[in-house]
């Protein structure tokens, strides 16, 4: 009794190897053009961008890049004092707002470069540098 060994058809082979090199083009070809970039994307991300700042008044320019809501809590400036403790100003994922807090509990000098702090109810910590006027 001889034992044969057989491998699969050649045709099967080639069904395989072309299945496996398009599902390795495609995953290529999607980290290439950035289709799997929501996959890895934050669910917290703000850019914040400052507008003014006086004896008055911080204007802010906020925005969503994440991927989930955002709930402000709080806004500080580093040597200065906070300004809003309890914020609770919620900005939506892709969604841009002006958030306008007033400064009067604190004093800032013209021309002074200061640092705001932005803190999100997830405890996360976001600083920018505005001048003030």
């Amino acid at each position: 009794m001889k034992n044969k060994l057989k491998g699969i058809e050649p045709i099967i082979a080639v069904v395989i190897l072309v299945a496996v090199t398009l599902v390795i083009a495609i995953a290529v070809v999607g980290w290439i053009m950035g289709w799997w970039s929501a996959v890895g994307k934050p669910p917290e991300s703000l850019k914040i961008t400052p507008v003014k700042l006086n004896n008055n008044t911080l204007e802010l320019y906020v925005c969503n890049d994440g991927s989930a809501a955002v709930t402000i809590k709080g806004i500080s400036i580093t040597g200065v004092g906070i300004i809003e403790d309890n914020l609770g100003k919620q900005i939506n994922p892709g969604v841009c707002d002006k958030i306008t807090a007033p400064t009067s509990s604190v004093s800032v000098a013209p021309g002074v470069v200061y640092e705001v702090q932005v803190t999100t109810a997830a405890g996360n910590v976001y600083k920018t540098v505005i001048r003030a006027e």
